[in-house]
């Protein structure tokens, strides 16, 4: 059950950072040249890197999430781990959003810190109460998601996943495997 519950999330992070599911958002006014969130340079080119002056791996990636995240006044929730064999293309970070004074606020802190650490947000959707923001850097994509109300359900996660080709392999080698 676990395994299905991975396969679904990971086959959703695919499809948003392939640039899936954006009906209803905004590419931020770049205009036809920004690149989708699903262009971004495999982490193991020469380009990845270069806003952070070396290629980002899912160990700094979880860093700059908590630093950011912990820093607005997020606590991380204890959830389920990333399968082995995707831990090196995604981290899963999720709030525990009730220990937040404000947790729309936090949120929106929290995005800004990535970006002051040179995540670029690449696209916004913004529907019904729930705001998902794609930030880009080195050949990653962070998902930052708000769900939901205080007091009802509310999910505040950040995902990330590499978007080179290996990793890109990996997911759908454990899509294909979790299907059965």
């Amino acid at each position: 059950m676990r395994k299905a519950k991975w396969a679904a999330a990971a086959a959703g992070v695919v499809l948003l950072v392939a640039g899936c599911g954006s009906k209803g958002g905004t590419d931020q006014g770049k205009g036809a040249d920004a690149p989708t969130s699903g262009s971004s340079a495999p982490a193991s080119s020469p380009a990845a890197g270069k806003d952070s002056g070396g290629a980002l791996d899912a160990a700094a990636v979880k860093k700059e999430i908590d630093a950011a995240a912990t820093g607005a006044g997020y606590a991380e929730k204890p959830g389920d781990d990333v399968p082995a064999n995707l831990k090196s293309c995604m981290v899963s970070w999720v709030a525990d959003a009730k220990k937040a004074t404000d947790s729309k606020k936090s949120y929106d802190d929290t995005v800004a810190a990535l970006a002051k650490g040179g995540w670029k947000e690449s696209r916004t959707f913004d529907q019904q109460g729930s705001v998902i923001k794609s930030l880009d850097k080195s050949g990653w994509t962070v998902k930052a998601s708000h769900a939901g109300k205080a007091g009802a359900l509310l999910v505040v996660q950040f995902v990330a996943t590499d978007n080179g080709p290996t990793c890109a392999k990996a997911f759908q080698e454990d899509l294909a495997k979790n299907k059965q």
